[in-house]
């Protein structure tokens, strides 16, 4: 589905990740950023080398850091890690210890903003051939945390998937439910790129990095926006 469907009627979808394939076979991996309160909204992404984090407009301004200001993508060996949060770290610690993405994410929860318990979103992105990835929601439960997984082990070139934090606005927040939804991936970066960009509602969207990794060479080909700059 084109993602101007998949975003356009929702005022409200929080942080996303998408992962895919172009239809000439190149990794995609997208991150956004949304905010509705001066907390979320004082905030950009950044890069450093090939490290995306957030940051933050106006230091003075920061309620709570712990659930702003993360690493967002980083890469491990050959892989690719993408997170709402501070659990990209936990990650990519498992990882190093040679264990794996679930044995990570299950030491993690939502997290704590009450009264929207956040879910906490997460990819796993393979860098080379045969490509594969690995998606993750974990959400508040009846009195748990619900973890779910969703592996993509043959994706279709031309197509990825789409996982966001809430469904849309409201107080509190309803999370994300049921399996990433399927998206439609363009080949030209900077076609898909404003066609993410121009889904997510003008007064809540934040920032949002978009990267294509060519799996046989390793080049990249990538676009950053930003709603605010320092």
């Amino acid at each position: 589905m084109e993602i101007e469907r998949l975003l356009g009627d929702k005022i409200y979808p929080g942080r996303g990740i998408i992962v895919g394939l172009s239809p000439q076979g190149r990794a995609v991996s997208a991150y956004f950023i949304m905010g509705r309160s001066e907390n979320s909204q004082n905030r950009l992404l950044a890069l450093d080398g090939e490290t995306l984090r957030t940051e933050s407009l106006d230091s003075s301004k920061v309620e709570d850091p712990s659930l702003i200001l993360y690493t967002a993508m980083e890469r491990f060996e050959d892989s690719l890690i993408i997170s709402n949060g501070d659990h990209g770290k936990v990650i990519i610690s498992y990882l190093k210890e040679g264990k794996t993405f679930k044995q990570a994410l299950k030491s993690c929860s939502y997290e704590p903003d009450e009264p929207n318990y956040t879910p906490r979103i997460s990819a796993l992105v393979s860098l080379k051939e045969p490509f594969a990835y690995t998606l993750s929601l974990l959400k508040k439960g009846e009195g748990r945390c619900k973890r779910r997984f969703f592996r993509y082990s043959d994706p279709t070139k031309g197509g990825g998937q789409l996982i966001h934090t809430y469904k849309g606005d409201g107080s509190p927040l309803p999370s994300f439910s049921g399996s990433p939804r399927e998206v439609t991936i363009d080949e030209d970066i900077e076609v898909f790129s404003q066609k993410v960009w121009k889904a997510l509602d003008k007064d809540n969207r934040i920032a949002l990095y978009v990267r294509y990794t060519d799996l046989v060479d390793g080049k990249l080909e990538e676009r950053l926006y930003n709603k605010h700059s320092k």
